[in-house]
């Protein structure tokens, strides 16, 4: 991602509209086979970041680039091809993103049988496409349920068999999350974008499915964006945490590093809310409302809620600079040149 862009109008036939910022100037990378984490409390623009990635609303501006192809660039039908097959996404409802009236075959079946009917060829044009297609040919209902099965075997649903018949709501919250890990791979991805995963769940079964996407990561090379208000669950599965405070990215680096030695106020903010339960004047204000909807100062748009403020915060709005082996947008540290996405 470079210089991702997004604003939403607000206001209505009587109030007066301005623009809200969701995201600005946001860039990171991922790498086969790592994780990396955005993290933010509610309103900071994750979940926006999540849906312009799997093309689900438009970008204002910026650009993805899958193996060096701006995918926002192509028009969404004709991208959607390959784009798709390389980039899935497990949504945070595991009750609202099933089907109650069908069973769980149906759910695997139908991607499966979708996904192989697709002209390979088409995608290849547009250079979407793997180099070596994996999903070529189309598949017979009972080749397909193979494959269902054996996807519910790799997400732990056993015996899967007795799966394939049930219906979504004869599962428990962990075990329709790990149906839908189960669809996501139908396609065979290359990247898995998970917003909020585990927020839905019991305490009790969260690890099971972070335990989980570690499995995938390691034994398939997957690439997976964790989306996440959580630094606890970002550090476990993630290699590298990305920190978004009002659409923006404020610090980025390896996530031992941010855990343990936060550098932005926001991020360290966010760490005691987990540590104290969000008592203290600081966590209070870091986790106050609106983050992304609340008008953005001429300066730091954490000034007004930051322990730390002082002269150029109210000023100017901080430039990323690197700071002890990662990135931080904030006036704290000197800048000894500008910097861009890392990884």
């Amino acid at each position: 991602m470079r210089g991702l862009r997004k604003t939403y109008a607000t206001g209505g036939l009587f109030t007066a509209g301005r623009k809200v910022v969701a995201a600005e100037d946001v860039a990171f990378r991922i790498h086969r086979g790592e994780a990396v984490a955005l993290v933010g409390e509610s309103g900071s623009g994750t979940s926006t970041i999540a849906r312009l990635l799997m093309r689900l609303e438009p970008a204002d501006g910026g650009q993805a680039l899958l193996d060096g192809v701006d995918v926002f660039a192509r028009e969404p039908r004709r991208a959607s091809l390959g784009y798709r097959r390389r980039v899935q996404m497990v949504f945070q409802d595991p009750f609202g993103s099933l089907n109650p009236a069908h069973d769980i075959a149906h759910h695997l079946t139908r991607p499966l049988m979708r996904l192989h009917a697709l002209n390979p060829a088409h995608d290849v044009a547009h250079h979407l496409e793997r180099p070596a297609a994996r999903l070529a040919g189309a598949l017979s209902p009972t080749a397909a349920r193979e494959r269902a099965v054996e996807l519910l075997r790799t997400v732990g649903l056993e015996p899967a068999e007795e799966f394939m018949d049930r219906h979504p709501y004869e599962l428990s919250g962990g075990q329709r999350q790990r149906v839908a890990i189960a669809r996501s791979l139908a396609a065979d991805p290359d990247l898995l974008v998970a917003d909020e995963p585990t927020s839905m769940l019991d305490v009790s079964i969260r690890m099971g499915i972070l335990n989980l996407l570690a499995q995938l990561k390691r034994d398939r090379g997957l690439a997976i964006l964790l989306i996440t208000h959580d630094l606890a669950s970002a550090r476990f599965l993630a290699e590298r945490i990305v920190v978004l405070y009002r659409g923006r990215v404020v610090e980025d680096g390896p996530s031992d590093t941010v855990v343990e030695s936060p550098a932005h106020p926001y991020t360290r903010a966010l760490l005691a809310s987990i540590a104290e339960g969000g008592g203290d004047e600081a966590t209070r204000a870091a986790r106050g409302k609106g983050t992304s909807t609340a008008p953005s100062p001429t300066g730091c748009p954490f000034a007004d809620r930051c322990a730390d403020v002082h002269g150029p915060c109210r000023s100017s709005d901080p430039a990323p600079r690197e700071h002890d082996g990662r990135l931080v947008r904030c006036h704290l540290y000197p800048v000894t040149e500008p910097v861009g996405a890392r990884g």
